[in-house]
């Protein structure tokens, strides 16, 4: 019977630590540093193989980080069994103890050998691409938000304000902006150069959008994203990065793992019969857990069982059951958040919101709508 042994690796992009662990002998052994080439990392595993005396196997693990999935893909293309690491479900150095690399890659082996983490999912290639095609959009998104505020402050800080001051951003206030004249020379230019800046990170945004909506109507997508569509709030950008991020639905056992991987359930301190509930964990996937916390935003609009025309359009061509699964998710959700609204917060409430809407994404994605 093969021997395993679990290879912690402490991956930086300036080097690489290995660490072999046994639990037969429980030792760690074979401790090296090496140059950042997975090719390092095969001549390593050879000869831990030749120079441990019986047939055994590897299973190699790091933790996710800046090197993303090209060194899994790497050993895995080679044969190698490899896993990466959630920092995040990883046991936590107690403060004071000495962190060092090779007792990082040490702690990874020990870890792989007991099971104490949880496996980042590894996305499909087309899932990957499109997803850091996503995060593109909204780092440009992220961009414009700040060339706008910085128009607006430049506005103030010389006297100009748009009387409308609830109509940012619309034709009526772009018209305004374009008609503005500064008195001296120098800070019309100034305010111009942000106009145009304005104007090229509006236009790429647009583009993105317009591209994302391209990959949304493709074979692969299309009918899933008609599926998350029907629900208020989801349109093809939160539905696409929604798909590409979560990869396989599947592999959440019940909704509420869901909306766990999302970090949209409420944390806990309790001890005996003290129970004391905290705010909601933020553990997982940050990206679609803000978008269905900004979706959730739209079920505070709109009469409750009421459907826009917009939305009915959006449902047309989905299985009857879909829609009506749809319906009743949207309809609990509108009068979950008007409820919620005169107990506490907005803030509260549409995390509150987000949290089942992640439920009712994961009966449609799982086809568990009964």
């Amino acid at each position: 019977m093969k021997s395993i042994l679990y290879v912690g690796m402490d991956v930086h992009t300036t080097n690489y630590t290995l660490s072999c662990y046994s639990i037969e002998t429980d030792s760690d052994f074979a401790v090296v540093e090496m140059e950042p080439d997975y090719r390092n990392i095969i001549t390593y595993l050879d000869r831990v193989k030749q120079n441990y005396g019986q047939d055994c196997q590897f299973q190699c693990g790091y933790e996710a980080g800046s090197l993303g999935y090209s060194l899994y893909h790497q050993l895995t293309n080679q044969g190698i069994e490899c896993v990466i690491l959630a920092p995040s479900t990883m046991p936590v150095n107690k403060r004071g103890v000495i962190k060092t690399d090779k007792r990082d890659a040490k702690k990874i082996g020990r870890c792989l050998a007991y099971h104490q983490y949880r496996a980042v999912h590894v996305p499909t290639q087309e899932d990957n691409a499109i997803k850091e095609y996503i995060r593109l959009r909204d780092d440009e998104q992220s961009t414009l938000k700040r060339i706008k505020q910085r128009i607006l402050a430049y506005c103030t800080r010389y006297g100009e304000s748009f009387s409308e001051t609830r109509s940012y951003w619309t034709l009526k206030h772009l018209d305004w902006l374009k008609r503005l004249d500064f008195s001296d020379t120098v800070l019309q230019e100034t305010f111009q150069e942000y106009l145009i800046l304005y104007d090229q990170a509006s236009e790429k945004v647009s583009r993105f959008d317009r591209r994302i909506e391209e990959l949304a109507h493709t074979e692969v997508y299309e009918k899933r994203v008609r599926k998350l569509s029907c629900l208020i709030g989801i349109r093809e950008h939160t539905a696409m990065a929604t798909m590409v991020e979560t990869g396989d639905f599947h592999r959440f056992p019940t909704a509420q793992h869901y909306a766990a991987y999302l970090g949209l359930v409420p944390g806990e301190n309790s001890s005996g019969k003290h129970i004391q509930r905290k705010s909601i964990t933020k553990a997982g996937n940050s990206h679609i857990r803000k978008l269905l916390i900004e979706s959730a935003q739209c079920y505070s609009r709109g009469a409750i069982g009421v459907k826009s025309k917009t939305l009915t359009r959006r449902q047309e061509g989905n299985d009857p059951q879909v829609i009506a699964y749809a319906d009743r998710a949207n309809e609990r959700l509108r009068r979950k958040f008007y409820t919620l609204m005169f107990r506490s917060t907005r803030n509260i409430a549409a995390a509150a919101v987000a949290r089942e809407l992640a439920c009712f994404i994961w009966g449609l994605m799982t086809d568990n709508i009964a």
